[in-house]
């Protein structure tokens, strides 16, 4: 099924009228796209908004308790996830779609751990992760290459992503709640060394 409004308006052309596809906003459209891909591309676009919020109230959390490396940490992954809902947005456009902005509700702010907000953090990198393959599922069965080749790096980001939740948790977790090296993982949040450990 094809997404919705979706017309031929004819071109004056120098020799012949030419049908060129437009979407929703009476944008050009080279190919159209199925509904139901459309309405999953939203979705995603408002899980990754939903992220962004969820990191900007965990910023406010660690500022509150005076770990500046972690809250700026976690103020850039808010900020990551505001630029990747704006990338899904530019994909949409460029393929003629409207974009829909849902609402979004207020974050989680109580937390009883520095573990138990990376952990949440962890988990809810996997589930970005999940949307993201099954909305490449969805392009592939639709037969819409286009779609499958945007989605390609934007998976393998967020798998580089779960990997930097995946090791920051163990090194939190490792630090069994102990200020001091809970304070030793803040400064190198601080200082921007939160890589994992390179084998190759």
């Amino acid at each position: 099924m094809l997404s919705p409004d979706a017309t031929n308006t004819p071109v004056a052309n120098a020799s012949a009228a030419i049908s060129i596809s437009t979407g929703p906003a009476g944008r050009a459209m080279a190919q159209p796209m199925e509904t139901e891909l459309v309405e999953a591309l939203q979705q995603h676009l408002t899980m990754e908004r939903q992220a962004s919020a969820a990191y900007f109230a965990m910023a406010i959390w660690f500022a509150e308790r005076e770990l500046r490396g972690f809250g700026h940490f976690f103020k850039q992954e808010a900020q990551d996830e505001q630029e990747h809902a704006g990338t899904v947005a530019d994909y949409l456009i460029a393929r003629g779609q409207t974009v829909v902005l849902q609402d979004i509700p207020a974050p989680r702010q109580s937390w009883a751990s520095v573990e138990e907000i990376v952990a949440a953090s962890f988990s809810m990198e996997a589930d970005v992760t999940s949307s993201l393959q099954q909305l490449y599922a969805m392009a592939e069965r639709a037969g819409d290459t286009r779609t499958t080749v945007f989605l390609d790096p934007l998976v393998d980001n967020q798998v580089n992503s779960e990997n930097t939740f995946a090791h920051l948790l163990g090194r939190v977790r490792f630090a069994q709640n102990q200020p001091a090296a809970l304070l030793l993982i803040d400064g190198e949040l601080s200082d921007g060394k939160h890589e994992t450990t390179k084998l190759a």
